[in-house]
């Protein structure tokens, strides 16, 4: 996948769990629980989808890691290449 696609990815995730809220402002950069209406819960749905989707394990310690878009991003890419 590529980083493009991996962005895509993590944005329709968020679209799955909070279909409410709107994605297309996302600031790459900014911490997605700050721009959007996102509790522990869903931050663990979107863990579990990532999981489910494209068998990509997220320890806990790694948490803080997804916290922005372009932070998924850098995270996923290597664990993503190829896919």
């Amino acid at each position: 996948m590529t980083r493009e696609q991996i962005g895509q990815a993590i944005i329709d995730i968020i679209r799955d769990i909070v279909p409410d809220e709107d994605c297309s402002g996302l600031d790459p950069a900014r911490n997605l629980r700050d721009q959007l209406e996102l509790d522990s819960m869903d931050f663990l749905d979107i863990v579990m989808e990532l999981r489910k989707k494209y068998g990509v394990e997220v320890p806990e310690a790694d948490y803080p890691k997804l916290a922005t878009l372009s932070s998924c991003m850098d995270y996923l890419e290597p664990k993503l290449a190829g896919k």
